[in-house]
């Protein structure tokens, strides 16, 4: 029998067109989507393979930067910088399961930072957020610091570099960060490769004696945006999915009656320990002076005594941060003389007072003896009593969209001297 060729030929024609249609589709099946299991597990996904929805600029409320999605992966051009270039998620995770794949450029540089915090303070995000290192280490041209190589906490903690086994550029990898309320895990290709404790002894060590010793909020913030870098290098990103992991409560004595372990001071005013209590004082240059916890406090509830010598204008800052000129921005519970809001929320370089106490309150504070205060920080709650007494109660967006730490302040003018003790805190 005779062969229609001209038939047959169409026919080949028509199945390879189709299959060039279908071969796409066959080869991203199973990209960037759930399981069913996934789903109930509670995993979301923060790339849909389609649009970069849900993603902006650092510190910024669209996205401008270079980035864009090509063949179901978000991809990084390479027109970033140290200075700009970055890309963060909507929505702020604390703990949390992350997991996503990525490849990079011959020579490229890129990252996933976690906690990033935003604020026009921090110009970029590495001065707030940890970074787990994306790097072809096998081609950079410039040497490399242990600390920068790829699948390091950058400048924090090294893997066990025998177990990196990581694909050549341009071909995909997978990594996992595990954050689960302080203790950290990452992996790389399926293989465990760091595990460290954020807030330790140990953690602030390295902070402070190395490329950190001048971010001073670096990697405290315990929730914060993803953020994704292009540090000047194409680099391409799929399948990022996170799974929330819940938090847990704890109680912390923030002075243990010896010495200032656990506070860094700020300032050239005075701060010392004497027979068991923590002293506030006027130093020679009677400026602003502070004492702030290490680590941030969110969500708490605080008690603390203190009792006023001299002129006893201090105060309680809460979800506060150091800016570089050793300014301490926040929100003020107030501790001052009678007559001036004990009690009261002051919000520093910026809106002043928020809330005053009522006059018929002001002989609740016991002058030249020991009072109690109680603050209780929850979401945009601020509720603070004094000696017992309910002083405010307010709710307010910018508090809620706080973080930070606590810092004990010395008010300038000179003269002051305050005493505290007894500071227990429970997170919420």
């Amino acid at each position: 029998m005779e062969i229609d060729r001209t038939r047959t030929n169409g026919f080949l024609l028509v199945c390879t067109i189709a299959l060039g249609f279908l071969l796409p589709s066959c080869m991203d099946a199973g990209q960037n989507i759930l399981t069913e299991q996934e789903k109930a597990d509670g995993w979301e996904l923060l790339f849909d393979g389609k649009t970069l929805d849900g993603w902006r600029d650092y510190n910024g409320t669209a996205l401008t930067g270079p980035w864009e999605v090509v063949d179901g992966a978000i991809r990084a051009d390479g027109r970033g910088s140290d200075a700009s270039g970055y890309i963060v998620t909507d929505k702020q995770y604390e703990n949390f399961e992350l997991s996503w794949d990525w490849k990079i450029s011959k020579g490229g540089n890129s990252g996933m930072l976690y906690h990033v915090v935003e604020r026009p303070q921090f110009a970029v995000p590495y001065v707030t957020g940890p970074e787990y290192q994306l790097l072809d280490d096998a081609n950079i041209t410039e040497p490399l610091e242990e600390w920068q190589r790829c699948g390091v906490d950058y400048a924090m903690y090294l893997p066990d570099f025998s177990k990196i086994k990581v694909k050549p550029a341009g071909e995909w990898n997978t990594s996992k960060i595990v954050f689960d309320n302080g203790h950290v895990t990452y992996f790389m290709n399926g293989e465990k490769t760091i595990e460290f404790d954020a807030w330790t002894d140990d953690w602030f060590s390295r902070k402070n004696s190395g490329k950190w010793a001048n971010a001073p909020e670096y990697g405290l913030a315990r929730k914060g945006v993803f953020c994704l870098q292009d540090h000047g290098y194409p680099a391409w990103f799929r399948n990022i999915k996170v799974k929330e992991l819940p938090r847990k409560s704890k109680e912390v004595d923030l002075f243990n009656g010896v010495d200032l372990a656990g506070w860094d001071k700020y300032g050239t005013e005075l701060w010392y320990v004497k027979d068991g209590l923590l002293i506030c004082a006027s130093g020679p240059d009677k400026q602003y002076g502070y004492l702030a916890t290490r680590e941030y406090y969110d969500d708490f509830d605080l008690t603390v005594e203190f009792k006023q010598e001299a002129d006893g204008n201090s105060g309680i800052f809460i979800r506060s941060f150091v800016e570089p000129d050793v300014k301490v921005n926040g929100w003020q519970v107030e501790v001052a003389p009678k007559g001036q809001d004990t009690g009261g929320i002051y919000e520093s370089y910026g809106r002043g007072w928020l809330i005053q106490i009522p006059d018929e309150k002001e002989d609740i504070l016991k002058c030249g003896d020991w009072n109690t205060m109680r603050i209780k920080v929850q979401g945009d709650n601020v509720q603070t009593w004094l000696n017992g007494e309910e002083m405010v109660n307010i709710r307010d967006e910018k508090i809620g969209a706080g973080q930070g730490r606590i810092a004990l302040q010395i008010h300038d003018g000179g003269g002051i001297k305050v005493l505290w003790r007894n500071l227990h805190l429970k997170t919420l």
